[in-house]
């Protein structure tokens, strides 16, 4: 059993974890310049081999079969499928459009969370952390774009998004999507080079693009950037956003809220120890 000093000892780290934590919400600063994929709306021809390469590199289940029907159903991402492609009809015919985590610049979903397991890399990427998990799902709520998903039938459940293929970036590869890519639709680089591509893209090709890069401003600035020949809302992509970052319309609110707002999560958080620290003594005394 766990004394209380032990106890205490847990809820105090834990309230010096959130209270620290909550700065991380702005943009990293570093050497190291954030990377990100630009998408080319105008060259997807709705192959899915993104789909299926997603699945392998992250060891998902194979993509199922889709029907004409299903395209326009609107699919979204799910536990087992952290990227989709739907097809939609505009005044231009048929459009393919790939989907994703984004990948925020200052991520509401890392912002939101409460032990640091939703957490932005200086690389970039927004990964999420089994290990550091309490299962809150505040990162659900906040997430502008809808994108993490919960295991609900789990046993384990965890939290499930594109992570950029993080565990290739690490070893020096791109994105498993952007590998297979036939067509040239996605391209992988720091932002500073895809933005530039992006704008000579628009600006060699008046007539075919729209002037804009979604993900240049929106909610701040996000990872996964997209070009157009159709205006985003007509392709389920929210124009409503704004540009201010979502972590900033919380800053006011954490400096101002009562002491009890902050301890209170900590002493979940120090509950949560607890009862994994007793689930696995008990587990160890079974088996003995």
């Amino acid at each position: 059993m766990m004394d209380r000093r032990h106890f205490l000892k847990l809820a105090s780290a834990a309230t010096a974890s959130v209270i620290s934590t909550k700065g991380y919400a702005s943009e990293p600063t570093g050497e190291i310049e954030f990377v990100g994929v630009l998408t080319d709306v105008t060259r997807c021809i709705g192959c899915r081999a993104c789909e299926k390469a997603c699945a392998h590199a992250n060891n998902l289940p194979e993509p199922p079969e889709v029907i004409e029907k299903e395209y326009e159903s609107g699919r979204r991402t799910s536990v087992d499928q952290w990227t989709v492609v739907n097809r939609y009809h505009t005044p231009k015919g048929h459009v393919f459009v790939k989907k994703q985590c984004m990948h925020c610049w200052q991520p509401a979903c890392a912002s939101a969370c409460l032990t640091n397991a939703m957490y932005k890399t200086k690389e970039g990427p927004v990964i999420w952390r089994e290990s550091k998990c309490m299962g809150c799902r505040y990162c659900m709520v906040a997430c502008p774009f809808m994108i993490p998903r919960f295991e609900y039938h789990s046993p384990i459940p965890r939290i499930r998004k594109c992570i950029m293929c993080w565990p290739r970036l690490e070893k020096g590869k791109k994105p498993a999507c952007v590998e297979v890519c036939p067509t040239g639709t996605l391209s992988f680089d720091q932002k500073r080079q895809l933005m530039e591509n992006g704008r000579s893209r628009i600006y060699a090709n008046p007539k075919t693009y729209i002037p804009k890069i979604y993900g240049e401003f929106e909610v701040g600035g996000t990872g996964w950037l997209y070009l157009s020949h159709v205006d985003f809302d007509k392709i389920d992509y929210r124009t409503d956003l704004g540009t201010t970052p979502y972590p900033e319309y919380t800053k006011g609110f954490l400096f101002s809220v009562p002491v009890i707002l902050i301890l209170w999560p900590s002493m979940m958080l120090a509950l949560h120890f607890l009862i994994s620290r007793e689930n696995s003594m008990n587990e160890g005394g079974s088996t003995s």
